[in-house]
């Protein structure tokens, strides 16, 4: 999906003189296995031979302008989350990346000071390496993704004119360098959904199997996978699919009929890889990682077959299930999710459970996603990070297999509320995206008006932070005026008929057009020119028009 993001490494040799290498303590557990991991036909197995199965979920953010894990704005503090997914059942993370995040210099922000005291001053990676030191003491598994080359968005290719390809390959050698014998972070998701663009037969998104050096992904992940291999030889290669195998777009966008061709969603078409495998100089890394989702990312034509659900395991089976009933490969569902607002989804997510298998030997896969800003699947977790969303969870758990020989701590309530006002908010998009193109750029035009009620005074700032077909994420900064406040009140009217499906750090009041938010408890209070921010994901249909005034009222 275009919303995954993730920044880049910079060379080996500046990373070495600024980081150093994390060791940290091995996976060891039964349900990750034991040492590093290799394949075996369609299965996943540890250093012993034992056969693993990964049932994870991604966390997003490192892949955004904050440069990292989102919801270390919350109260609820990065172990206690990380906690919270061990003892849930996920035995893998996902870590989505961009290459903005591995660049000498680069910050991570809206980290909350109060709940993360731990985490203040570090650099992206920095954080990472806790996380990845933290999640291996808990017998968790690492799997790090290449979202997106900038913070800017997803992308049809690898590369782009200012992430070149030598970078890309580049970065992930510092990486796998970076966690040399750590067995916790057990390989490299090589770029998210690679996807077609322009029309046939003038495409020029990614392909598979067209032999177009510039646009073959198939050769591309060959590439960059041997190159990783090259320096760390034990770890995974995962490889997603494309969207349409010619890396051009159907009649959907051209109205003709001529060339069309099956195509799927994002990163989630596997069906040449049968015919053009993945050819890696070392034998036994390879697993294929397909995308899938349900109607509210998009809504394709096959859930409208009038014999749904019989229909899905044969659509599953044609795009990427037959690498593993053929025992080609193994498939890591890489990106999986809904937001269950449907009876459809909902049976979707059931039947795609019981489609990859239970126990050991049914497919690995890592959901989508624990956040829950993510704008068109929401997450396991509910707005405050704390709070498990117990419709998805109830399904998905009789399939996880929980890591075991940590010592993970009761979940916990979050944090009290501190005193002043956490340095954490959103600020980037969600990192999730239909397999549709995306839609021109926002509108970003900030509105701003203050109110001065007994002399205390506050503006309100409002922009469009993404945006994509039907949907988009808004984000609203709040800054006290010469004098503190402990509260505040903003207010506007959508001028063109948008709504808010979710929003965070605040509280949402709606009639029709007319929106009001105030603060929670945790972030009213702002010493005199502070400021603080809630984002919000909309939908929007013709005119995405940013309202005007926007008005802030502080007590």
């Amino acid at each position: 999906m275009y919303r995954r993001i993730l920044g880049g490494l910079a060379t080996a040799a500046a990373m070495a003189a600024t980081v150093l290498v994390v060791t940290g303590s091995p996976a060891n557990a039964a349900g990750t296995g034991t040492g590093y991991l290799h394949t075996s036909g369609n299965k996943i197995v540890d250093s012993t031979g034992a056969t693993v199965r990964l049932t994870g979920i991604n966390w997003f953010g490192m892949e955004t302008d904050n440069k990292t894990f989102h919801g270390l704005w919350a109260n609820n503090p990065w172990k206690s989350q990380l906690d919270l997914m061990a003892n849930l059942g996920y035995n893998t993370i996902r870590v989505p990346f961009s290459d903005d995040a591995l660049k000498p210099g680069a910050q991570a922000t809206s980290v909350n000071t109060y709940s993360n005291p731990d985490l203040i001053g570090l650099s992206p990676l920095q954080i990472l390496d806790k996380v990845v030191d933290y999640a291996g003491q808990k017998g968790m598994r690492i799997i790090l993704d290449r979202h997106r080359p900038t913070s800017a968005g997803q992308t049809a290719l690898w590369y782009t004119s200012g992430v070149p390809e030598s970078t890309w390959i580049s970065d992930w050698k510092s990486l796998a360098q970076h966690y040399a014998g750590n067995t916790t972070v057990i390989g490299a998701d090589l770029h998210n959904e690679p996807h077609a663009d322009g029309t046939n037969p003038n495409a020029t998104g990614s392909c598979w199997g067209c032999g177009d050096e510039s646009r073959d992904w198939r050769l591309a992940a060959e590439r960059a996978g041997n190159a990783i291999l090259s320096v760390q030889p034990n770890w995974l290669i995962f490889v997603e699919g494309v969207s349409c195998p010619s890396g051009g777009l159907s009649n959907v966008w051209d109205n003709d009929p001529s060339n069309d061709e099956d195509c799927g969603w994002w990163g989630g078409n596997l069906t040449k890889a049968g015919q053009y495998p993945v050819r890696l100089n070392v034998a036994n890394r390879l697993v294929y990682s397909p995308h899938e989702y349900a109607t509210s990312v998009y809504h394709q034509a096959w859930f409208d077959d009038p014999s749904y659900p019989a229909n899905m395991p044969a659509i599953w089976d044609k795009y990427w299930g037959y690498l593993y009933k053929q025992n080609i490969a193994p498939i890591m569902v890489g990106e999986f999710g809904t937001t269950l607002a449907s009876n459809t989804d909902k049976i979707w997510l059931q039947e795609l459970m019981k489609y990859m298998g239970s126990g050991v030997n049914g497919m690995s896969f890592t959901y989508w996603s624990w956040n829950p800003n993510s704008g068109d699947t929401g997450g396991i977790l509910k707005d405050d990070w704390a709070t498990v969303d117990q419709a998805k969870q109830s399904i998905i758990s009789p399939y996880l297999i929980p890591p075991t020989g940590g010592n993970p701590t009761p979940p916990v309530s979050p944090s009290a509320s501190p005193s002043v006002s956490p340095s954490a908010s959103p600020s980037a998009s969600p990192s999730a995206s239909p397999s549709v193109s995306p839609s021109a750029s926002p509108s970003a035009s900030p509105s701003a008006s203050p109110s001065s009620p007994g002399g205390k005074t506050c503006t309100a700032t409002y922009k469009v932070a993404n945006q994509y077909p039907g949907g988009f994420q808004g984000e609203v900064t709040v800054k006290a005026g010469s004098s503190a406040i402990s509260g505040w009140t903003v207010k506007w009217a959508f001028p063109n008929g948008q709504s808010i499906s979710q929003l965070w750090n605040g509280t949402l009041s709606a009639s029709g057009s007319n929106i009001t938010v105030t603060n929670l408890a945790y972030n009213g209070a702002l010493g005199a020119g502070a400021s603080t921010t809630f984002g919000f994901n909309g939908s929007w249909s013709g005119t995405n028009g940013v309202p005007s005034p926007v008005s802030c009222t502080a007590s």
